[in-house]
This record gives structure tokens, C-alpha cells and sequence, in this order.
């Protein structure tokens, strides 16, 4: 292949794709740039079929430290398995390319992703799925592409088409679309509560800016594009068996078993009709020899069930469980089922169930966040998760999921929007959604069992987030949006369309098309089907929860929060660390901030007021004119000094002690007395003259020490840090 670069403008910047210089064995690679931010994209598929009846499609995507000059953090100083920002730009990538390739299409087909610089303001992951777009355009795999993918920010109530990093941090939105020519493919968002028609002016917006990378697409494939191979695909087995089982399966109660409402129940029901339908047609009923046969008629009653229920959804506005296409589940919540939680709730609708749990910790529990992007701390986790008997399966258990990072990193986007800050409330947050059953939609579960034991835990959300999944039937120009789909729904449908918001708007939201693409009209449709149904899910959780509690849960730790002089923040650490550590075997967690900050975290309420106490008291500056009931630590023939407060004494000059001459100071006080004093001064060196208040007015004051020589009116100074 010639090596030939081809350019164009996106959002104000040059992008510029080369094929035909790296990577020359593969299908098709090419190598992108945009700022100083480069990937290299390739694809490549087997010759032989596979024997899978799905299309055995893998994303990777690849990030090298070496991209942004780091060496790898790990024991071994090499990359390990992709974190999670890596995983969710991979899934960006698989949900744009993979509806379309062809029907029938059953090659393994491998697309990988390698950021070989990244600038850290340009980011790779909305690159990755241009360059896949162009290495399958180029390549000789069948796929009817191209698309192109961007990210759209609002700053300043304006759109902007790859906001760069520090745009991003301002942006109130941050979208992400994919799409073809014509239609819409992907969406995925993260907001500041944006309203439904915002957001479908951005989906536009985005979809218009990018076709100039459309048409550099189709130029590449124009010029440069391979043929492309010719594959088997999945015969259609005995086609002339679907209109007759079709008729048998309506005649025999296919509707009945389609209509059945219980999951369990309806596909037992559905398997029982489809065995029986089979079963007549063997010869005699003989099963042996009749493998080919049996495959045939299995495939063609997947057809006729599929075709069926989308009858009823387009003709009858019926669904699988009874439902129309707008009512949502019946719902119920628990909250607080689980007594040492900090926070926890059962969010539970149709036969979707989801477990959430809120845990609170310190800044010590922060997560360390090491990939292509600065280094930074993240204060709130939410995990998802998914065990194999939700679905009632035997799987075996491994480590999390793509699927699950992807669903928890929708829902933690939900519900982020409405955190209130760290310095209102210094916590780190780990929020858990263990689905417990799924039939549709347990990441928007999630988003409502997760905002329900947040609630429980007493963290002050700024409102309330539910979620809802949308679906679509479309056929020949007909449509039906569904509200609140269910699991059958999902896989015979074609949308399926997360959104998540508050009352006022939204917050997160995801779609995934199965066709060619939606229109904005569509779009508009459903996000107001959806926003009706989370406002009904909202009402359902307000008569449970319908604020915050008052008092964080009997449960959960406190933190103490208390301002000191940062000049004194060696007093409470103390030589090599010595002084904090005895105050953390008091029974609490301490942080301590450049800025002063301290803050005391312990289960037990009354360790952190002793902690806290005990700071105050290290910390503590003394003031002219305060008071203090002071205990004599040391005589001398001038005076006694007297002990404040920890690690402060004064000094009571002998002519302030009584109204008559004092010959000796022991003839008054003693060690170990103790009696009420008052700053009267405290000269530039720090020390501190004492008077006793009592007798203030009835001796002549003493006259303040001289400064220092040069040493100015610079007031008191602190004490000195150890």
C-alpha cells in the first residue's frame, strides 16, 4: 500500500491520518494525530469461519506509559491488564463498529488501539474509534462503515466540538457521539444536570462536525481502499420452514407463551412449545440422524419468536410481560436491610434487583488514578456487580467484567452530579451494586439502589437520581419507543437507550444501536418517554427516602474537621512522625493538609473529640487579654512561670502577685498551685507577661520588656516547631 497522509479540521485543530508507512502485514492500520496526541489503529480478521453463532469482535485498547515519558509503576515496570479508562475506551470503539458488519458475518476479527503519545489535553479515547473506522475502511474486511466519533463540551452555554483537558474540567457536559452519514450510532454523556433538548442540540451539533471526518474517511477508502474478501455467511437453514412453524407456533399458543410474565416461566413455556413443535415434525419422532434437522428448526423458530414479538409491539403496543410500551415495572425499596452498613438499600423493579451499599472513609482511601492522564485522586467509587445467579446461570467466577466496568462507570456518572463537594463533606465515597436479579436494565438499578443507601447513609445528595432504559422496535418505517425494557426486549430489540437524571435533568445517559441509526426526531421521543418514567421512579423512591437522612447512620464514622497555623503543623506530627502516631493510638485516623487543615476520623465519636481536643491544645496561640486558669511550674526569685496550656508558659512578674511588697516569691505561690492569670503582653520574642486579672487597676502595671534591637513591630511570634 502507498504511504499517503490525508488531513482535515476538527474542532478548530488539524487531524491527520497516515496509512500505508507502520504496520504494513495487517489488513489495514493507520496512524493518527491530533495535537501532539498519536494512535496507531489496526485491524485484521481470520480467513477461516467461525464455528461461534455470534460475531467473535475484539477491542483493545493499548496504553504505553512511555506515551507521556512515564516508566510503568507496577513490580515489573511494565504495562499490565488495561485499567479502567482503557476498558471503557475500548467499549467506545466496539459500540460504534460493531453493528456494522454485515449480517452473517462470523470471521474473528481483532481491532487494536496503541497510543504511542499522548499530550494529556487531546484525549486518545474519541481518536481510538476514527482510527478504527479508517483501518477497517482501508482493510479488506467487509464492513459498511465509515463513522466517526467526537466529544462535544459546553462552556459558557456554547458547544465545543474535543474539548481539550483543561476545557473538559470546566464543561458542564461531556458528550460523546459516534455515528454514520445519515444517523446517530452511539451516544454516551456525563452531566451537570442538562435538560433533554440541550443535549439533543449537542447530539446534533456533533453529528454535523463530524462530517468533514466522514468525507477524509471515504477519500482514504476511495483511493487506497482494499477489496473486500468475500465470507460465508451463516446459511439461512431451511428458509421455507419459518412461514409454516410460524403458523404452527400461532396456532399451538405462541402468543399465550410469549405473553407469560414471569422470565423463568415464559421461557420454560417458550422451549416446551418450541420442543414440541420440532418433535412433530421428525420423522416418527426419532431424534438420531436428526441433528441438521433439529439446528434448522431451532434457528427458524428464533425467527418466528423474534418476529412475533415485535408484532405484538408494533400492532398491539404489547409487550412480553403484559405491559404498553410506556408503563414502567412495579417497584418496591427497602432501606437500611443491612444493620453495619453505613448506608444500603434494595431497589427492586420487574425482576431486576439491585443490593446498594454506601461505605465512608478517609482521604487515605482515595484512589490513586495512574494512567495517560495527570496523576489524580478519585474520592468516589462505585463498583458493579454481577454474579452469574442473578440470571439465574452457573458461570464461573472471575474478575470484573468489561461489561461491569462499563455499566458501574455509567452509574457512577449519574450519581457524581449531585455529590456535594469534599470540603462540604470530607468523605471518601465507595458506593457497591451487587445486582441480585436481572431481567433489563441493572445498571439503571443501580443508579437507584446506589442514590437510595447514599441517602441512607445520610450524605447530602443535591437531589435525587433515578435511571430508566429505553428500547426500540423499528420495521419498515414503523417504530415503537419502550419504556423500561426488559431483557428479551434488549436482545430482539433494536436500541437500547440509558438515561439518568434528577427531576430537573440529566445526568448520564448511553445508547447503543443495533440498526443503521436513529434520527434526533426519534431521540427527542424517547428522552421525553424517559424523562415521564424517571419521574415516576422518583416518586417511588420519595415515599421511601425523600431527602437525605438528617444524621449520617449510627454506623458510620465521624470526621472532625479543624483549622491550625500551618506553622504548627510540625507540633502535631511531631519528630519523624511521632506525635501523630500517639494520637492515632488515641483511637482515629488523622490527615493533615499544607493548608492547615486536620482532619480526625473515628468510629468512635468520643476518641475524635479527645483527638481533637488534644491537637487544639498543641496547637493552641496565645492572645493579649486572654484568661486561663494556669498552674505554677517554676519559681525564681523575679517571678513564676505558669503553665497555659500544653507546650505554653507565662511568666508573673513578683510585682504583680498581691497589692503589698512580696519579699519572696514562695511566700505566695508554690509549684503545683493554681490560680487565674490574663495576658497582659507578649514581646517579639514570644514571651508572655502575666498579670492577675483580679488585680488589675489596683497595682501599676508593669512595663512591657524593650525589643530587640532591629528587631521592628512584628507582634508575636509563634512558637518555635519542633
Amino acid at each position: 500500500m502507498i504511504a499517503k497522509t490525508y488531513t482535515t479540521m476538527l474542532g478548530g485543530r488539524e487531524l491527520s491520518i497516515e496509512t500505508g508507512r507502520l504496520a504494513k502485514l495487517v489488513s489495514g492500520s493507520v496512524t493518527l494525530r491530533y495535537g501532539d496526541t498519536m494512535l496507531l489503529v489496526t485491524a485484521q480478521a481470520r480467513d477461516e469461519k467461525s464455528t461461534l453463532d455470534f460475531l467473535p469482535l475484539t477491542v483493545e485498547f493499548e496504553e504505553r506509559h512511555y506515551a507521556v515519558g512515564k516508566i510503568p509503576g507496577s513490580f515489573h515496570r511494565r504495562e499490565g491488564r488495561p485499567g479502567e479508562r482503557a476498558i471503557l475506551s475500548a467499549r467506545i470503539t466496539d459500540r460504534q463498529i460493531r453493528p456494522l458488519f454485515p449480517k452473517g458475518y462470523r470471521h474473528e476479527t481483532q481491532v487494536i488501539i496503541t497510543v504511542l503519545s499522548a499530550d494529556q489535553q487531546n484525549a486518545p479515547d474519541v481518536l481510538g474509534p476514527i482510527g478504527a473506522s479508517a483501518a477497517l475502511s482501508v482493510s479488506d474486511i467487509p464492513w459498511n462503515g465509515p463513522t466517526a466519533c467526537v466529544r462535544v463540551g459546553q462552556l459558557g452555554g456554547e458547544y465545543v466540538i474535543n474539548p481539550t483537558a483543561d476545557q473538559l474540567a470546566q464543561s458542564s457536559l461531556d458528550l460523546v457521539v459516534a455515528g454514520t452519514r445519515d444517523a446517530v450510532m452511539m451516544v454516551e454523556a456525563g452531566a451537570q444536570v442538562v435538560s433533554e433538548e440541550a443535549l439533543v442540540g449537542a447530539i446534533e451539533f456533533a453529528h454535523r462536525e463530524m462530517q468533514g471526518v466522514l468525507d477524509l474517511i471515504e477519500t482514504m477508502r476511495a483511493e487506497l481502499g482494499r477489496e473486500k474478501f468475500n465470507f460465508l455467511a451463516d446459511e439461512d437453514l431451511a428458509p421455507d420452514l419459518v412461514p409454516e412453524l410460524a403458523a404452527a407456533a400461532r396456532a399451538a399458543g405462541l402468543r399465550d407463551a410469549l405473553l407469560t410474565t414471569r422470565k423463568k416461566e415464559r421461557s420454560a413455556n417458550l422451549k416446551a412449545l418450541r420442543d414440541r413443535l420440532i418433535e412433530e415434525r421428525l420423522p416418527e419422532g426419532e431424534v438420531e440422524g436428526a441433528e441438521e434437522q433439529i439446528v434448522a428448526l431451532k434457528a427458524a423458530f428464533g425467527k418466528v419468536e423474534k418476529q412475533e414479538l415485535r408484532r405484538l409491539i408494533l400492532e398491539e403496543d404489547l409487550r412480553a410481560d403484559g405491559r404498553n410500551s410506556k408503563t414502567v415495572r412495579p417497584i418496591w425499596i427497602e432501606a437500611r436491610p443491612l444493620p453495619r452498613a453505613h448506608g444500603s438499600a434494595i431497589f427492586t423493579r420487574g425482576e431486576t434487583q439491585v443490593l446498594g451499599i454506601t461505605t465512608l472513609g478517609t482521604e487515605r482511601d482515595e484512589l490513586l488514578v495512574d494512567d495517560l492522564t495527570e496523576e489524580t485522586q478519585d474520592r468516589f467509587l462505585l463498583h458493579y456487580n454481577f454474579p452469574p445467579y442473578s440470571t439465574g446461570e452457573v458461570k464461573r467466577m472471575g474478575g470484573q467484567s468489561r461489561r461491569e466496568v462499563g455499566h458501574g462507570h455509567l452509574a457512577k456518572r449519574a450519581i457524581r452530579a449531585v455529590l456535594p463537594s469534599f470540603e462540604e463533606f470530607p468523605y471518601v465515597i465507595r458506593v457497591v451494586g451487587e445486582v441480585l436479579e436481572s431481567n433489563g436494565s441493572s445498571s439503571m438499578a443501580t443508579v437507584c439502589a446506589g442514590t437510595l443507601s447514599l441517602m441512607d447513609a445520610g450524605v447530602p445528595l443535591k437531589a435525587p437520581v433515578a435511571g430508566v432504559a429505553m428500547g426500540l422496535v423499528m420495521e419498515e418505517g414503523r417504530y415503537r419507543i419502550l419504556t423500561d425494557i426488559l431483557g428479551l426486549e434488549d436482545a430482539l430489540g433494536d436500541m437500547d437507550f440509558k438515561v439518568c437524571g434528577t427531576a430537573e435533568g440529566v445526568t448520564a445517559l448511553q445508547m447503543d444501536i443495533k440498526v443503521g441509526g436513529i434520527t434526533p426526531a426519534v431521540m427527542r421521543e424517547a428522552l421525553a418517554q424517559a424523562r415521564e418514567a424517571r419521574l415516576h421512579i422518583l416518586g417511588k423512591m420519595a415515599e421511601v427516602l425523600p431527602v437525605p437522612r438528617p444524621e449520617l447512620s449510627p454506623t458510620a464514622p465521624r470526621i472532625l474537621t479543624l483549622k491550625i497555623n500551618p506553622e504548627l503543623i510540625g507540633k502535631v506530627i511531631g519528630p519523624g512522625g511521632k506525635q501523630i502516631r500517639e494520637l492515632e493510638a488515641m483511637g482515629a485516623q488523622i490527615t493533615v493538609e499544607e493548608d492547615g487543615t486536620v482532619r480526625v476520623f473515628s468510629a468512635d465519636s468520643a476518641a475524635a473529640e479527645a483527638v481533637r481536643a488534644r491537637i487544639e491544645g498543641l496547637t493552641k496561640t496565645a492572645r493579649v487579654g486572654e484568661e486561663y486558669d494556669g498552674t505554677v511550674v517554676k519559681t525564681t526569685p523575679f517571678g513564676a512561670f505558669v503553665n497555659l496550656f500544653p507546650g505554653q508558659d507565662g511568666m508573673l512578674h513578683i510585682s504583680q502577685m498581691s497589692e503589698g511588697r512580696v519579699n519572696a516569691v514562695e511566700d505566695v505561690l508554690n509549684v503545683g498551685d493554681r490560680l487565674r492569670v490574663k495576658i497582659a503582653n507578649i514581646d517579639d520574642r514570644g514571651k508572655i507577661d502575666l498579670i492577675r486579672p483580679e488585680l488589675e487597676g489596683k497595682i501599676a502595671p508593669r512595663e512591657p520588656r524593650p525589643a530587640r534591637a532591629g528587631g521592628g513591630d512584628r507582634g508575636p511570634r509563634p512558637p518555635r516547631r519542633d
